[in-house]
């Protein structure tokens, strides 16, 4: 199972309005390299290439407070490789798509290099809630 890490600055941004986390567009993007938590905008990062790839756009469950603690959930994302192969890529990093900057989330790790060649699919479980 992959592992939630947060950015550093994520919840600085959320402190200072920079996210609308129950409108704006979460995006999710690829990389082989490892991010670093001091990372703050999706230009700090190395991405592969999205050609052959589905949308990459996340959808939101909901988004709500209670008692003094936000949650954010995201329904599950299915890539798939539309032709060709995508990848090698072990980490998806969340950001949020609307804000200056594209602002980076955070990532989950999966521990190896993965490749979808042409047709193949891997769901991205967001089982994990983010909360602030």
């Amino acid at each position: 199972m992959a592992v939630f890490n947060k950015f550093d600055s994520f919840v600085e941004a959320v402190a200072e309005k920079l996210h609308d986390l129950g409108a704006d567009q979460l995006t999710i993007a690829l990389t082989n390299s490892a991010p670093n938590a001091g990372n703050t905008q999706l230009s700090n990062i190395t991405q592969i290439s999205y050609t052959n790839l589905s949308t990459r756009n996340l959808t939101r469950t909901s988004s709500s407070q209670k008692s003094g603690l936000y949650r954010l959930v995201i329904a599950d994302t299915t890539l798939t490789s539309t032709r060709g192969s995508t990848g090698p890529f072990r980490y998806i990093v969340i950001y949020n798509d609307t804000s200056t900057n594209d602002l980076l989330i955070g990532w989950y790790d999966y521990g190896t290099s993965l490749t979808l060649n042409s047709g193949e699919s891997l769901q991205v479980d967001f089982d994990q809630v983010m909360a602030c």
